[in-house]
Order: structure tokens, then C-alpha cells, then sequence
């Protein structure tokens, strides 16, 4: 209340409260990347004494103060990584920031994680709000380079996963095209030719995903119906009911590829209540491998992803980019992994 107060009497008076001046208005005013501002202040790294002092200069003027999250809580001299997540309840993720973490710990760096909740709109605001009190940012981040960069500025950045190439930016991609040939391969060398597909429309993996699976099916002239390729929600029950109807409409699929291991989960819920046994009636492919996929009866086969390794080859990006190098990028390939639904 105190502080309300306080605003509404600065208001009162014509006060206006002045913004926080950020690292990356000193890098604007001194002419010198985001990089050369955090080795200035913080006395880390390789950096020309006349260019310090006069990064310290302008951060003086400017009445800059380092944020207490980017300055490591206390200590200024522990880099700071933001790290942007879609969905913290998908259980694809909590992996994914376990790897980025132990790998920033093996540095001595600390994490600050956020989540987009799926919002495209949060993701650019997210960039900025928690751009200004870290070192170095690692996102899912579904916006291209030109949508970002009023956000992110010079902002060292590691795309994960966007699909597409980055000029400016860091980048560790998942390698989905070779892995939705394995999985179509499986199937067809057990005999499948009417394969049908539960796809997602969401961010531009899913594109690669249903363009893979056309070029397989044309290039082992299977037969194909445009309705063998539904659309559901990236959910188990989005899967559950993409089956169904799937099913409904084509009873005579002998098998399905999934978008996800949820999906895939889900898929095996409605292929349950159709009346339809995995995998001698209807074989399933899943894809992501989570941990959860051993638990379902019958184990789920499925492209799995490792995605602590991802969250690792994260931060090593990372360190190029603070050593003020852009490496290039990084691809990681999901394997096939073989059990109950084929």
C-alpha cells in the first residue's frame, strides 16, 4: 500500500517515475554490444581498458544499476541465463530445463526460467522483461529473427528447436525429418502400407512432420486419402479423440503416427474405447520419448528425443556466444525406440 501511495502521489504532483535504464540502453550509448557491457561491469572476460572505462563512464551518467537477478542475486561476477518454455506441464520440458541446469551449473552460471504458456504475444514480452536482468537467453521461441529483434537487441540468444535458420542467433534444432522416416520405416517393414497420421497445428515442426510423411508415403508408393491425416490438440485427450475419429472414418488404417508421446497416450485411450487392440488391430508411433511412454500398457514405441542432451547443447551454445563467437548450429536426431504398440 505504501508503495502505491507513493505512486499515486508522484502522479498527484506531476512526477513522472522514470523507467529502469537497462544494459542494453549502455551498450545503445556506448556504442559496444550487450557482451562488452556485462564484461565492463562485471570485470570478466578479455576487454580493452579504454573501452571499460568508458563503458563504466556512460553506465555511471546513465545512473545504470545492474539488475540484482543479472547480477547473480549477489554475486556480480556468476552469469545469469533466462531460459523461455512454452508449457511447464508438458512433461517433455522439465527434462529439457534439468539439462540446461546441470549444465549451468557446471559453470557456475545460474537460471532464471519462465514460461510462455503457448503464448505467442508472452513469448516477445518475456523476451524483453527477462532480457533485462540476464546475461544470455535460451528460448523456444516461435517468432522469426525480425519479429525478435526490437526485443532482444544484441542480447546473446539460443533458438531451440524453431525450425527455422537464424543469422543473428544461436541455434540447437531437433532433427525431425530423418526421425518421422525411421518411424514411417518401422511401420512399413512390418508390413503397414495404410498408415494415417494425428497431426498438430502448432510452430512449424508439425509442417515437417506431415511434409516428411507425404514424401515416405509417395516414395514407397503407399496409398494415401487426405483423411488419413487428422488434427488434434497436443493433449491425451486431443489424441484420444483424434483417434476416434480417425478410426471412425477409416476403420481400415493398420496404423497410426502420433505428433507426441501425449497424443500417442491418448491415442491408445481411444483406441480402448473404439474397440480397436494396439498393436495387432492398429499399430502407434509416438514421438518425443518422455519417460512416461514405459508406463503405459502396452509401451509406447516412440521417437525419443534426449532432452537433457538438448538442454545441454543449450548452454554450450551459450558459452560461445559470452566468448563473443556465433557458432553454428547444432542438430540433434531423435532415435527409434521399439516396444509394445508395433
Amino acid at each position: 500500500m505504501a508503495g502505491q501511495r507513493k505512486t499515486e502521489d508522484q502522479k498527484a504532483r506531476g512526477v513522472r517515475t522514470a523507467k529502469r535504464v537497462t544494459l542494453r540502453d549502455v551498450a545503445e550509448a556506448a556504442g559496444v554490444s550487450h557482451q562488452t557491457v556485462s564484461r565492463a561491469i562485471n570485470g570478466k572476460g578479455e576487454i580493452d581498458p579504454a573501452t571499460q572505462q568508458r563503458v563504466l563512464d556512460v553506465a555511471k551518467r546513465m545512473r545504470y544499476r545492474p539488475s540484482r537477478f543479472g547480477r547473480g542475486l549477489s554475486r556480480p561476477d556468476v552469469v545469469s541465463v533466462g531460459l523461455i518454455v512454452p508449457d511447464v506441464v508438458n512433461p517433455f520440458f522439465p527434462e529439457f530445463v534439468a539439462g540446461v541446469i546441470a549444465a549451468a551449473d557446471a559453470r557456475d552460471w545460474q537460471v532464471l526460467v519462465a514460461s510462455t504458456e503457448n503464448d505467442r504475444s508472452r513469448e516477445l514480452a518475456l523476451l524483453r522483461s527477462l532480457g533485462q536482468q540476464v546475461d544470455a537467453l535460451v528460448g523456444y521461441v516461435t517468432h522469426t529473427d525480425a519479429e525478435i529483434e526490437p526485443y532482444v537487441g544484441t542480447m546473446p540468444l539460443v533458438v531451440v528447436d524453431r525450425g527455422m535458420e537464424s543469422a543473428n542467433h544461436a541455434v540447437v534444432q531437433i532433427d525431425t525429418a530423418p526421425a518421422i522416416r525411421a518411424g514411417m520405416q518401422h511401420l512399413i517393414d512390418r508390413g503397414h502400407r495404410r498408415i494415417g497420421m494425428i497431426d498438430c497445428e502448432c510452430r512449424s515442426a508439425p509442417m515437417v512432420r506431415h511434409r516428411t510423411f507425404l514424401d515416405v508415403v509417395g516414395e514407397h508408393d503407399l496409398p494415401v486419402d487426405e483423411g488419413w491425416i487428422v488434427l488434434g490438440e497436443q493433449s491425451p485427450d486431443g489424441g484420444a479423440a483424434a483417434f476416434e475419429a480417425l478410426h471412425a472414418a477409416h476403420p481400415d488404417l493398420t496404423a497410426v503416427i502420433a505428433f507426441n508421446d501425449l497424443v500417442a497416450i491418448g491415442a491408445l485411450r481411444g483406441a480402448r474405447r473404439a474397440g480397436v487392440h494396439v498393436p495387432d488391430d492398429c499399430a502407434l508411433v509416438g514421438y518425443d520419448g518422455l519417460s512416461v511412454v514405459d508406463l503405459v500398457d502396452p509401451p509406447l514405441t516412440t521417437l525419443h528425443i534426449d532432452k537433457r542432451r538438448l538442454g545441454e547443447l543449450a548452454i554450450h551454445q551459450v558459452d560461445q556466444l559470452l566468448a563473443g563467437e556465433l557458432p553454428p548450429p547444432i542438430v540433434l536426431t531423435p532415435t527409434l525406440k521399439v516396444r509394445g504398440t508395433t
